[in-house]
């Protein structure tokens, strides 16, 4: 699959490799008309063994590079400021509901966790004022999908000795 989404158009390889038995990821980006045609290429080229897709072609701009970030976008943010946090069991319904968590309020997407070593699933942080968040969180969980929401949670002060890690 990964090959013939690179051979179709020129698009840039983000990730690619098993994330968990029986599950193998490819994420790439590009311009809107490479990547759709990548994605055509990719969802022929898996057949049955697709499990799910996603095109996302007007991405907010904080996307990628937490994307490309992975789990080294943990180490910024100060401890007390608001977070909400948001687990999915897909990869594609992280990227839907961290662009929507971006888009529906002024929030830094603080670190976005993709598949790898956590069965498949993916998780995000987003940073902001208490409102900013809480409007966040409910278009994330609403733009999740059915049955894809494993969980949200915000944190509205937390606690300092949490500095330096994820939160």
């Amino acid at each position: 699959m990964a090959d013939a989404v690179a051979k179709r158009a020129r698009v840039e390889l983000l990730q690619c490799g098993p994330v968990s038995p029986g599950k193998y990821l490819v994420l790439f980006a590009g311009g809107v008309g490479e990547t759709e045609e990548s994605v055509a290429a990719g969802v022929a080229a898996a057949g049955d063994c697709l499990i799910d897709r996603l095109f996302l072609p007007q991405a907010h701009e904080q996307i990628l590079p937490a994307v490309r970030a992975g789990p080294a976008g943990r180490a910024h943010a100060a401890s007390e400021e608001p977070a909400g946090l948001v687990e999915l069991h897909s990869v594609a319904a992280a990227l839907r509901s961290a662009d929507a968590a971006c888009k529906a309020a002024e929030v830094r997407l603080q670190l976005l966790h993709l598949a790898r070593g956590i069965g498949g699933k993916a998780w995000f942080i987003i940073r902001g004022d208490l409102e900013s968040v809480e409007a966040s969180v409910l278009a994330a969980t609403q733009a999740a999908g059915e049955g894809l929401l494993a969980g949200a949670e915000i944190i509205p002060r937390p606690h300092g000795d949490l500095r330096g890690f994820a939160l």
